[in-house]
C-alpha cells in the first residue's frame, strides 16, 4: 500500500523536515488588518508580528475548510493508496471535523486527532513516516497514534499572556497580573486543552532553563528517542540555553529545533519556547 502523510501547519515541521520526509502540508489562515494569509505559504511569523505591531489588533485564524482538504486529498489519491492525516486538536478548531468530512467523502482518507498542537503534532507525523516505510497500512498507523498521542508531553513557557489573553485563551485579570508580577507561566495540553502551569519569574532566558529542567525531571518516564525545542522567536541564547539545559538533564537521541508557525505564533507571541517529547 503506497501511503502518504499529510498534516495542517499547525504541525510546526521545519520546511527541511516537511521534505526530507515529503509530508504535504494543508495550512489554515491567518487573518490580520482585513487581509487573510496562507500560514507559512504567504507570511511568516515575523512578519505577522510586524503586521500586528503596527495595526494594534491581533490576527485571528480559520481552520482548513473542507474543500481546500477535498482539493488537497484528491490530488493525493490519483498517485497513493490512502492518507493518513493529523490534525491540531479539535477541541482548539474546526480542521479535525472539516478533514473528516473531506475524508468521508472521498475515502480511504485517515485522519487523526492529535489532540495537541505544535511539534506534539510532529511527533506523530514523523512517526507516520517512519511507520509507512516499513510497511504499515493506514488504518494500523491511525490505529497506534491514537494510543501513543497520550503519551505526548506538550508544553511552553510564555514571555507574556497578553496574546492569549486577546485570543481569550486566559482571563485579562491573570494576564495582568502576570506582567505586572513579571511572571513567565508554563502553558501545558491536556486532554486537548490548553492550561497554565507553574509560573515562573525573572528574566525569560532564566526562566526557560527553569521551565525545561522542571519538565526533564523524571527522566525515568521519558522516550529519549527524540525531543522537539520549538520556539515562536526567541534569542539565539534561549535557543542555546534551552538546549544545554535538555542535554545536561536526559540524554536524547535527537534534539530537532523547530520555529513555530503563523498560527500558534498568532495565539502565544513572540518570546515562547517549548520542550515536546513522549512520556514512556
Amino acid at each position: 500500500m503506497k501511503i502518504k502523510i499529510t498534516a495542517d501547519s499547525t504541525c510546526d515541521l521545519s520546511p527541511e523536515l516537511v521534505e526530507k520526509n515529503d509530508i504535504t502540508i494543508t495550512p489554515l489562515t491567518v487573518s490580520c488588518a482585513g487581509e487573510s494569509f496562507k500560514d507559512g505559504v504567504d507570511i511568516t511569523p515575523d512578519e505577522l508580528y510586524e503586521k500586528i505591531a503596527r495595526c494594534g489588533e491581533l490576527g485571528s485564524t480559520a481552520a482548513v475548510n473542507v474543500q481546500d482538504y477535498i482539493d488537497v486529498f484528491s490530488e493525493i489519491l490519483k498517485e497513493y493508496d490512502a492518507i493518513v492525516h493529523f490534525t491540531i486538536s479539535s477541541e482548539m478548531s474546526a480542521c479535525y471535523q472539516n478533514a473528516c468530512i473531506a475524508g468521508e467523502e472521498l475515502g480511504n482518507v485517515y485522519v487523526v486527532d492529535s489532540r495537541n498542537l505544535s511539534t506534539g503534532i510532529g511527533h506523530l507525523v514523523l512517526d507516520a513516516r517512519e511507520m509507512a516505510d516499513r510497511g504499515m497500512e493506514a488504518g494500523e498507523i491511525k490505529r497506534v497514534l491514537d494510543e501513543k498521542k497520550e503519551k505526548l508531553d506538550v508544553s511552553f513557557v510564555v514571555d507574556t499572556l497578553d496574546y492569549l489573553r486577546r485570543g481569550g485563551r486566559c482571563t485579562a485579570l491573570a494576564a495582568m497580573g502576570a506582567n505586572l508580577l513579571k511572571l513567565h507561566p508554563c502553558i501545558y495540553v491536556k486532554d486537548g486543552e490548553m492550561g497554565v502551569g507553574k509560573k515562573y519569574r525573572g528574566k525569560l532566558a532564566v526562566c526557560i532553563e527553569n521551565y525545561v529542567r522542571d519538565r526533564l525531571a523524571d527522566t525515568s518516564n521519558i522516550d529519549t528517542r527524540r525531543i522537539f525545542i520549538t520556539d515562536s522567536g526567541v534569542s539565539d541564547e534561549c535557543r542555546a540555553i534551552a538546549e544545554r539545559a535538555v542535554r545536561e538533564t536526559a540524554s536524547f537521541d535527537e534534539i530537532v529545533h523547530t520555529r513555530a508557525g503563523c498560527t500558534v505564533s498568532s495565539h502565544c507571541g513572540p518570546g515562547t519556547l517549548g520542550v515536546l517529547f513522549y512520556r514512556k
